[in-house]
């Protein structure tokens, strides 16, 4: 099958629209990180619901949902260096997480502009915003595993009850596999702008030398 503009053009679009949707979803759902502490049970003779889960923004148990402490709120002068990092991980990945979404807007509209006027310049612009948008969302995800690693041994450190953090069952969410999946396409959808610049540029240079 011939490569063509128009065929990159719609995988671009495709591409894009993908990106867009899952890191929507992804910022704007619960179920980045699940803990399920149903095996402490019998240590802690508790019946209750001891399933949770986490966003960015807040942590919800038994449908009850309560917002994650704001970490440019928080006075750090009396906390432990674990709990200051802790807070210097969250308000980097809650910073670069919308700002990758923000990128994908302005390249959203760049592409519109560069697929309808094919301007080489406004094409590869527009590939290149995508790229950075997925190295945003990528250092975004990064820093929340690291985030995510260290509250576990933070709060392991503050309960200090080897035997209760063992029985814990903790995994990432479908919330984070939305972002790997918008990680991927904005990365296919940089590349098919710069491709479609390639492929402009090389039209108007035969253009010129017929």
């Amino acid at each position: 099958m011939k490569v063509t503009l128009n065929r990159v053009s719609v995988f671009a679009v495709l591409t894009a629209v993908l990106s867009f949707t899952f890191l929507v979803a992804a910022l704007a759902t619960d179920f980045w990180y699940q803990t399920d502490a149903s095996g402490l049970e019998e240590l802690t003779n508790h019946t209750g619901n001891l399933k949770s889960h986490r966003g960015l923004w807040r942590t919800c148990q038994c449908k009850t949902c309560r917002p994650i402490v704001n970490p440019f709120k928080s006075k750090t002068a009396n906390m432990t260096t674990s709990r200051k990092n802790v807070l210097y991980l969250h308000g980097a990945f809650v910073v670069l997480l919308p700002l990758s979404l923000i990128i994908i807007v302005f390249g959203g509209m760049a592409g519109v502009l560069s697929i309808f006027t094919q301007a080489f310049c406004l094409l590869l612009c527009t590939g290149v915003l995508y790229l950075l948008g997925a190295l945003a969302t990528l250092l975004g995800v990064s820093i929340y595993i690291a985030y995510s690693a260290a509250l576990f041994k933070h709060v392991a450190s503050f309960q200090g009850k080897k035997n209760l953090m063992e029985n814990l069952n903790i995994q990432f969410g479908w919330s984070l596999a939305f972002a790997w999946v918008s990680i991927g396409a904005e990365l296919l959808t940089g590349l098919a702008f710069i491709l479609m610049a390639k492929m402009v540029g090389q039209k108007r240079r035969w253009d010129n030398f017929i």
